[in-house]
């Protein structure tokens, strides 16, 4: 006792004891202060019990398949029952092998780093942060202080878990933090991560995969799988090594799951990458609509990145992927045969109007003029060149490139919209904004208006018939020029001397897409007829009251179009595509539902529906779209209308059979650009095939046999008679001799 006394009658002994004294003041009182809020108001125990997680919204397809989602956080909540136990065995292993002891601080460990890691240096001591304290930190995370800040944010986190561990059982808290425990990749819980990359639910997560998830919780970007897969790979080897020290695992499982490698599945579900990218941005601009006009009970407006949200929608994941895998076959290859034929004298790079006119359409470059510097300025900015990932059908590549230069590169390519419905319902089972999402953002499919050139013929033609004209009706093909039309005299492609004195009748003329024919039908129909009938048929746009309206100058939005083709196949009812079926809340209870919408009524005969259809097979086994026949092989019932609008501008396909209505387009971005020739830019060559390969893929594959297999109706008696007589016909001897070669006449006037 008295060699106590006398030590601490030591000088250095009351320095230290008053150091400790000193330290154990200041700790209280900045753990004193933290507890009463001077850094913050701390969540209470109401708070705690009421936790709400930002979730995100999940997109399903027509069969309840997740496509992608809408998350600030990538989160998807999981309730405990649906966690493997061998992914709860891996996370305290690894984590927290005191979690079941401890009421979220745990001691033992603090000492023990306190020890082994800070005065020892022991750096395989492991942390004291407890899954508790964990969840704490992803609950509420961390804030900059001026002082003590990492002090100060231990200790919240200590209390908060504290306050957790009086509130929930630790299953639920088990659950909480899987839930919204940080994984790689901006992903958030173990389901959101499970998926990811892995492709599955978190519930069929294998040891192994469940262990690979649980490593990377020690550094989420340095134990990344898809990044470094073979530090991965060891890292899940560390965290077999803490279940067998600890009871989870035998010596004979471990090493029996040590000599198998990690197998990724990986799917992201990024905005701009994935399944469906233009569908899902837009089935998002809907939904920003359509929430505006929903409350939830409490009168709060729902939000589309943190309410959890589930978005039924009618796509159909696996008719999706064999569409854009048939653009991407079609397009490369196009692509190659556009650059060729155009060689060195390419507009993208030849052509100084089209490249100085695209260039002053970019933000940038208006951002520069707004701030007052002059073209030279503006020019020498834009040519500063920078390391950029460029797109190439080849595979993307990193280059040092400028302004200017990444401009020229994609002023060549070409782009798509393809858009196929259920008829019946006007739902969409396949959408294609264009060839890639991450750099060319604008849809082809809602956003675009292009000239539809001859598929318009289908209007036209429609008009005709439904106002009593019947097939055999025949027409001349010999030019007319029309006076009152600044002249303007409509040719065909692929004029023939020859034809001056031949007459088809209306299946031959619509199936070889004579231009000079359907502006006479035109004519003789008279253009407000066909205005007004391509309005019944769901066309909302105005259209211009001059004859070229035959060929399809009229600019037409593709999703429109689609939906005013349904009616061929569906009763002479039209119907607008449509993409959202109901939105669920997170509890599943459905907030809203939408219904097809297809006319009320028949826009046109059940006579005129069977002619037009009979005429476009034709179109399909003898006319502009035989190569669907010949080089492509379809068997299927299908009617169509290939379209080829002026100078090569747009190419278009429209694809009909009887439970699927398909409509493609071609062209290029900038409308200076067309293709080099007919022969490549004609819709037959440059629409078609993604048709014809998505069909070929579709045939191949048992899960659409109920579409492929599916045959168009039996047309009535009448119908058939109609149809029969000769394609053509040459004029009489007399009108052959005297019989004008160029006629002039005024086109019909409005009645």
């Amino acid at each position: 006792m008295n060699w106590i006394l006398s030590l601490l009658k030591k000088k250095w002994v009351k320095w230290f004891m008053l150091v400790c004294a000193s330290v154990i003041v200041f700790f209280t009182i900045i753990y004193i202060s933290v507890l009463l809020g001077f850094f913050g108001k701390l969540p209470t125990e109401a708070d705690l019990s009421s936790i709400k997680q930002a979730e995100a919204t999940q997109v399903l397809d027509k069969d309840s398949k997740l496509i992608g989602k809408y998350y600030i956080y990538d989160r998807q909540p999981l309730t405990f029952k649906d966690f493997p136990k061998h992914l709860i065995d891996a996370l305290i292993a690894t984590e927290d092998v005191r979690f079941y002891e401890h009421d979220g601080v745990d001691n033992v460990s603090l000492l023990r780093v306190l020890f082994k890691s800070i005065i020892l240096r022991d750096k395989s001591a492991g942390g004291g942060s407890t899954i508790t304290l964990q969840l704490a930190k992803n609950l509420f995370g961390r804030k900059k202080h001026a002082v003590f800040s990492m002090l100060i944010n231990k200790f919240k986190e200590s209390i908060i878990a504290k306050r957790i561990e009086a509130i929930y059982s630790k299953e639920d808290i088990l659950m909480l933090y899987l839930n919204t425990v940080p994984f790689p990749d901006n992903t958030y819980g173990i389901e959101s991560a499970s998926r990811k990359f892995f492709n599955k639910p978190a519930s069929t997560l294998t040891h192994l995969e469940a262990s690979t998830l649980v490593g990377t919780l020690k550094a989420t970007n340095y134990y990344n799988p898809r990044l470094y897969l073979e530090r991965s790979q060891s890292r899940r080897n560390v965290v077999f090594q803490q279940m067998l020290k600890y009871g989870y695992l035998s010596q004979d499982s471990v090493d029996l799951f040590k000599k198998q490698d990690v197998v990724l599945n990986y799917k992201s579900f990024h905005h701009d990458v994935g399944l469906a990218p233009y569908f899902r941005a837009e089935v998002k601009r809907e939904l920003a609509t359509i929430l505006d006009t929903l409350k939830k009970a409490n009168g709060d407006s729902y939000d589309l990145y943190r309410d959890g949200l589930i978005v039924h929608t009618t796509l159909d994941s696996g008719m999706q992927t064999l569409a854009e895998t048939a653009m991407k076959e079609h397009l490369s290859s196009l692509q190659k045969a556009h650059e060729k034929s155009y060689g060195k004298s390419a507009p993208w790079l030849a052509n100084k109007n089209i490249i100085q006119t695209a260039l002053r359409k970019l933000p940038v470059y208006k951002s520069y003029k707004k701030l007052g510097l002059t073209e030279a300025q503006i020019l020498d900015s834009l040519s500063v060149k920078r390391k950029t990932e460029l797109f190439r059908w080849t595979g993307n590549t990193i280059k040092n490139v400028s302004t200017i230069d990444s401009l020229k590169h994609y002023l060549k390519f070409l782009n798509t919209g393809m858009l196929s419905i259920e008829p019946q319902t006007g739902a969409i089972r396949a959408y294609l904004g264009g060839i890639d999402y991450r750099f060319f953002k604008y849809d082809h499919v809602s956003q675009s208006e292009r000239q539809v050139g001859s598929t318009f013929k289908l209007f036209v033609y429609t008009t005709a018939i439904e106002n009593g004209m019947k097939p055999c009706t025949y027409f001349s093909l010999s030019e007319v020029t029309y006076t009152d039309f600044d002249n303007w005299t409509p040719t065909n492609s692929g004029k023939d001397e020859d034809t001056e004195h031949l007459n088809y009748n209306l299946e031959t003329a619509l199936s070889n897409s004579v231009n000079t024919i359907a502006v006479k039908v035109l004519n003789k129909v008279g253009i407000e007829s066909v205005i007004e009938q391509a309005k019944k048929m769901g066309i909302s746009k105005d259209l211009p009251e001059k004859p070229s309206l035959a060929l399809g100058v009229a600019e037409i939005n593709l999703k429109e179009l689609t939906g005013a083709y349904a009616g061929y196949v569906n009763d002479s009812k039209s119907a607008k595509p449509y993409a959202i079926t109901k939105i669920e809340d997170k509890e599943g209870n459905i907030i809203a539902s939408f219904k097809p919408e297809v006319s009320k009524e028949k826009v046109y005969s059940d006579y005129t529906r069977q002619v037009m259809l009979k005429i476009m097979q034709s179109t399909v086994n003898t006319g502009t779209a035989s190569r669907l026949r010949t080089t492509y092989q379809l068997k299927n019932d299908i009617a169509g209308k290939t379209g080829t609008t002026q100078n090569n501008k747009d190419g278009w396909f429209v694809g009909i059979t009887p439970k699927l209505v398909t409509v493609t387009w071609v062209g290029n971005d900038n409308h200076s650009i067309g293709f080099k020739s007919t022969g490549i830019g004609q819709g037959a060559n440059s629409a078609l095939p993604i048709f014809a390969k998505f069909y070929q893929k579709m045939n191949a594959d048992a899960r659409f046999n109920n579409i492929t297999k599916s045959q168009f109706e039996t047309p009535t008696q009448k119908v058939l008679d109609d149809l029969d007589c000769n394609p053509e016909k040459r004029d009489g001897f007399f009108k052959r001799i005297f019989g004008n070669k160029k006629k002039k006449k005024a086109f019909k006037k409005k009645r």
